[in-house]
């Protein structure tokens, strides 16, 4: 970032807005989330809100920087475009960093004012860590910005650049899956499962053993599968798909 002293993000051009490097900006909210986690941890597990209290003077000393400077002055981001610096810039909006940044920076201060100046300890700083943690969170991880979000919800001028391109981005209807997809895998079958199931049902023709159920052991077989779901109980305790091995049924 260059410019003057006093500056919020890089002017571009082919940009209409400031804008900042999103590689960057996820980085440092990597570093920060690390020692927020391990200060909060510290204060969870063995009682000791010292480096609580660090951690929160040194956050807010970063957001100050960041908001109401320059974002090239901040510490985390210092660090952070120097880990990414021989990467791609991914370019994104800055007037929603800074409205993100913004809450941050409130969270840090009502912390400062509850931890490091009257060392109150109870829900409430769990509830503003949380929200801390949660934020720092979903920005390293998944590259979502929270606060950016939030921020569509007060402007009438809507974010633009975002991430990944979501504020342009409409995906199709159905997109990801649903939750019942996500909890349901179809194994395959192919023509190498077609010998050992015509040995299964060779072996168990006195039940007889059906198509299906040739198919549904020979699956449980390759994938190591023991637990079943079906209503043939006595058949599956007579199957054997190891010799080691029996099926365990549901319902029980």
């Amino acid at each position: 970032m260059s410019g003057s002293l006093f500056q919020f993000g890089e002017q571009l051009p082919g940009y209409p807005v400031p804008v900042l490097n999103e590689r960057a900006v996820r980085a440092a909210a990597g570093i920060v989330f690390f020692f927020a986690i391990v200060s909060f941890m510290n204060a969870w597990l063995i009682g000791n809100f010292q480096p609580t209290r660090v951690f929160v003077v040194a956050f807010l000393i970063d957001f100050t920087l960041r908001i109401f400077v320059n974002p090239k002055f901040a510490p985390s981001l210092i660090l952070g475009q120097w880990m990414v610096r021989k990467q791609q810039p991914e370019w994104v909006g800055a007037p929603q960093k800074r409205f993100a940044w913004a809450i941050g920076f409130v969270l840090a201060a009502v912390m400062l004012y509850l931890v490091v100046i009257r060392h109150v300890i109870g829900p409430i700083n769990l509830i503003v860590c949380a929200a801390c943690l949660v934020l720092l969170f979903f920005e390293t991880a998944f590259g979502i910005c929270l606060g950016c979000k939030v921020y569509n919800w007060f402007h009438t001028d809507q974010a633009q650049f975002c991430p990944g391109g979501v504020c342009e981005f409409v995906p199709a209807r159905g997109a990801g899956g649903t939750w019942s997809q996500g909890a349901v895998v179809l194994a395959p079958l192919d023509a190498s499962d077609v010998p050992r199931m015509r040995e299964l049902m060779r072996k168990y023709r006195d039940r007889p053993m059906d198509l299906a159920d040739a198919a549904l052991v020979r699956v449980a077989e390759r994938e190591k599968i023991r637990t079943i779901f079906t209503v043939d109980r006595s058949d599956f305790e007579t199957y054997r798909p190891s010799r080691t091995w029996r099926f365990s049924i549901l319902p029980r």
